[in-house]
């Protein structure tokens, strides 16, 4: 019988790592899949999806709007953009086990789109944007909160990596990117993290 690893540890432990790493290929590819396919579909409908299902800030109706605005995107290049960091941080992510890769979304996801109806602009937000740095803001903190020593070195690296991206969450932006769903999003991580914390009284430790 397969489990999932306590979330602190490093992948292996507890679990089949390749099995696993398999599994959380097969996720974020379907869903990342299923974003291209309602590109698709919204390029042939001349992206009138975004119009219906877009977020609109601070609209009773479009409080709704938080469950459907990141499967949408304004063009393929905005999705191309989205589509490396997320399959990256969707995968790093889903290694500490599907519970953990399933809060961290649903957090992200929900964080994001709360703070784009409550101070976003006047203009319909799409984008998984938000669910990438929601899921970059995770994977930077939760070693640090876990006093975790793999953790924290992934978060090093990733940060060197990728950093400059969370210059993404102040409104010195252009004005066509929203950086309410970027903060959103990160908020979002940070909470995740500190929901699936396994810390412990004592020294860093060195996996679990």
């Amino acid at each position: 019988m397969v489990t999932d690893a306590s979330p602190g540890g490093p992948p292996g432990v507890g679990d089949n790592a390749a099995a696993r790493a398999r599994r959380g290929l097969l996720v974020v590819g379907s869903f990342v899949v299923l974003l291209y396919v309602i590109e698709i579909l919204n390029t042939a409908l001349f992206h009138s999806l975004n119009r219906t299902f877009g977020l609109r800030p601070r609209s009773p109706d479009g409080i709704l709007d938080i469950l459907t605005f990141p499967l949408l995107h304004s063009s393929l290049a905005h999705l191309m953009s989205n589509t490396l960091p997320l399959v990256i941080f969707g995968f790093l992510v889903f290694l500490s086990g599907r519970r953990v890769f399933i809060t961290a979304l649903a957090a992200s996801w929900l964080a994001s789109g709360l703070v784009v109806w409550l101070i976003g602009g006047a203009s319909v937000t799409v984008g998984a944007s938000g669910l990438v740095f929601g899921l970059f803001a995770f994977l930077l903190v939760r070693g640090f909160i876990n006093r975790n020593w793999w953790q924290i070195v992934l978060s090093v690296v990733l940060f060197m990596a990728y950093g400059g991206i969370l210059f993404g969450v102040l409104p010195t932006v252009a004005s066509f990117i929203s950086w309410q769903a970027h903060l959103g999003g990160a908020i979002g991580g940070v909470v995740a993290a500190l929901l699936l914390s396994t810390r412990r009284p004592g020294a860093l430790s060195p996996g679990r």
